[in-house]
């Protein structure tokens, strides 16, 4: 007779076993399954990380080079905090590290102050205000709110705040900065300043600020030069933003650290702001990479564009870093998943098929007697675990999707956890060029000015879409696996009675 009908007849007229090995090898394969969709979605999603949230490179002035060379100017003392100066990015220069390969994004910063003209009036604390201004005027004089030549950092931090009531905050893509991107700031009325506000006096205005004053989209107001406040521009509002940062007791005591106080425009019209010595310059520029694995080659050719003893690139690709880390521990965790599910598999099943194996010696013992190949008795028993096997692959395939997301979230939960803690410890980017790889703040006007780059949200909302979904892949891995543990299963079980002779079978 013919081993695979042998096979049938004996899980018809053996029903009880036949349902607990699908059973158990559908709970096996489901879990395989599971861990599968898990790993390979992970796998995924890390790829789309590099495309998603990429790296940040920061081209600023070299702060630490510029000290080095004050203090070498003095005779080796301590720098001269009134002769200290930075050189400007040349807007020419970023350019050109924007046309590099691997670019997916860029922005161009510049930052400047004015003050308040015809139509608007700054959110202040009055008697605060007052007073610190009178404090600051008997110290200091009447330089304050005059920049030094030069881009020098002279008159110490408050200079710019005496006359200063709003900060100037140029950009080139609004959606770009880390404010807006980490959900900080966002847009509630009209449109972010975008590349297309180049040249124009477009400003997006803050809320609380836009109430205070009754102002709306499409409203103008003027503001005064910071050097000269007889000179006044007049800006036209294209957006109103609500920020949820409180600012300190500085930006209570100076209207231009209040961040209702922020004016986003475009980067040409906070250079207008600086004056002629400004053109053709920004302050840093913020280029997002394709692929962060990338970012050492990019970093070397730009460095070849620029003279590094003024300006320095400083990386970040703490988003990727956060986004890398916890989906390669759940793409290991799955991958343990089957790798002990599979193991376990094998011995479960082989203890199942060895205990029924034992039930059958008198069935054996007379196959063998008739001339029946020990080789075609151990196919039928095989043929019995696979047809099992592809009734318990049905059962996984609409299934183990069920169970693959819900493992998958509580890992997923678990580790987006562990990127929204690690945000909150975030470290800063590191410089390349710096003698010694110190970590230093992420370019000019960090605390002023907006910082550029992915946010940890970014990285934690990416996490959370997981798209953990049966592939076809995924079940042709798990037919193959499921052939192996029968295999096994097999083998290991049928030793020890195929090894023995007929006549002794049935008479023991």
């Amino acid at each position: 007779m013919n081993f695979i009908k042998r096979a049938l007849l004996s899980m018809k007229s053996k029903k009880g076993r036949t349902f607990l090995l699908c059973a158990v090898f559908s709970a096996i394969l489901i879990f395989v399954l599971a861990g599968l969709t898990i790993q390979s979605a992970a796998l995924t999603a890390t790829e789309n990380a590099k495309k998603s949230v990429g790296a940040t490179v920061t081209l600023s002035a070299n702060r630490e080079a510029a000290m080095k060379k004050n203090q070498e100017g003095n005779t080796g003392e301590k720098p001269d905090p009134g002769s200290f100066s930075l050189t400007p990015v040349s807007l020419a220069d970023a350019q050109k590290i924007a046309d590099l390969a691997n670019v997916k994004s860029y922005s161009f910063l510049s930052s400047s102050s004015a003050g308040a003209g015809d139509g608007i009036t700054p959110i202040s604390t009055d008697s605060e205000s007052e007073t610190a201004t009178s404090s600051t005027d008997q110290t200091n004089g009447d330089t304050l709110g005059q920049p030094q030549e030069g881009g020098k950092m002279g008159g110490g931090p408050m200079a710019d705040m005496k006359q200063s009531d709003f900060q100037v905050s140029g950009v080139m893509n609004l959606s770009m900065s880390s404010d807006f991107s980490d959900g900080t700031a966002e847009i509630t009325s009209g449109e972010a300043i975008s590349e297309s506000d180049k040249d124009t006096n477009n400003v997006a205005i803050e809320q609380t600020l836009a109430d205070a004053n009754e102002l709306k989209v499409g409203d103008t107001f003027k503001v005064t030069d910071p050097e000269d406040d007889t000179k006044t521009y007049e800006l036209k509002i294209k957006g109103i933003y609500k920020t949820s940062e409180n600012g300190d007791s500085m930006g209570m005591m100076f209207n231009f650290l209040n961040p209702a106080n922020t004016l986003y425009t475009s980067y040409t019209f906070a250079n207008t702001l600086k004056g002629d010595d400004a053109t053709g310059t920004i302050d840093s520029a913020a280029y997002t990479l394709d692929d962060p694995k990338q970012m050492d080659t990019f970093v070397k050719d730009a460095e070849k564009l620029i003279d590094t003893d003024s300006f320095s690139l400083q990386t970040n690709d703490q988003a990727y870093q956060q986004m890398l880390q916890p989906l390669n521990n759940v793409a290991s965790f799955a991958k343990n998943i089957v790798i002990l599910v599979a193991v376990a598999g094998v011995i479960i099943l082989t203890l199942i098929v060895m205990m029924t194996i034992r039930e059958r010696r008198y069935e054996i013992g007379v196959l063998l007697s008739l001339g029946e190949s020990r080789f075609k008795v151990v196919l039928q028993f095989f043929s019995e675990i696979i047809i099992c096997m592809f009734v318990a692959l049905v059962i996984a395939t609409f299934s183990g999707n069920i169970v693959g997301n819900v493992v998958g979230e509580q890992l997923i939960s678990q580790q987006t956890e562990s990127v929204q803690q690690s945000a909150n410890n975030q470290g800063q980017p590191t410089e390349k060029g710096d003698r010694g790889g110190e970590q230093r703040q992420g370019g000019p006007g960090a605390g002023g000015m907006s910082r550029l780059g992915a946010s940890s949200e970014e990285a934690a909302k990416a996490i959370e879409e997981l798209n953990i979904s049966v592939q076809p892949k995924e079940i042709a891995t798990l037919a193959g696996l499921g052939l192996l543990i029968s295999f096994f299963s097999i083998i290991l079980s049928s030793i020890g009675i195929l090894r023995l002779q007929p006549k002794k079978i049935l008479t023991t």
